[in-house]
């Protein structure tokens, strides 16, 4: 043997010695707890050496798998805010071809000189989230309510449920519930109605 492969020979020792006291023996003690040794402060030169084996961490479980890495981004943790959902537009069945539109009925009454004060479309109340009449428009005024239907029987059944406070002719139905107009007048509404048809 030769004094320039003493070194290596030196480092494979100090290696070997290394490795033998992190081997896991009977001792219950923490090798890491041990106070190091002078072969243990020597371990680091035997890296820089070509084909030595370089000291790799040890598995932080005992079962030699090491744990999952923590996810790349943590969402902050708290109350979830929801946001309100939108309501779904309101798709109102169409009026039959041929029936004068609500806003139509109330022009004519104004142009025979009728009362129909603050007329203000309140078609979004036939739907789901309003009356829930299923009717295709509304307009209200102070004088007359008038409804358009998608068709002649629902317009039938309404009237009836209304009783006296309401006129149809065909598509279309005045209610009278809520408005101000002398029952001697609604003749007078019902007339220019029937006009239209």
């Amino acid at each position: 043997m030769t004094l320039r492969s003493l070194p290596a020979v030196g480092a494979l020792l100090v290696v070997a010695a290394v490795a033998a006291g992190c081997g896991g023996g009977d001792d219950d003690t923490d090798p890491s707890s041990a106070a190091p040794s002078v072969s243990s402060l020597s371990a680091p030169a035997a890296t820089g050496l070509p084909g030595a084996p370089t000291p790799s961490a040890a598995p932080s479980s005992t079962d030699g798998v090491a744990p999952p890495p923590p996810p790349a981004t943590a969402a902050p943790q708290g109350p979830t805010q929801r946001r309100p959902a939108s309501p779904p537009p309101v798709v109102l069945p169409q009026r039959p071809a041929g029936a004068p539109g609500a806003t139509q009925v109330v022009t004519a009454f104004k142009a025979a000189g009728l009362k129909v004060p603050h007329p203000k479309d309140r078609s979004v109340d036939c739907g789901p989230d309003g009356l829930g009449l299923g009717c295709s428009e509304i307009v209200a005024t102070d004088a007359v309510t008038v409804y358009v239907f998608p068709d002649e029987s629902s317009a039938s059944d309404i009237a009836e449920t209304w009783g006296g406070q309401s006129y149809r002719r065909g598509a279309v139905v005045l209610n009278y519930l809520a408005a101000k107009t002398p029952a001697a007048d609604r003749p007078r509404y019902e007339k220019v109605l029937d006009s239209l048809g």
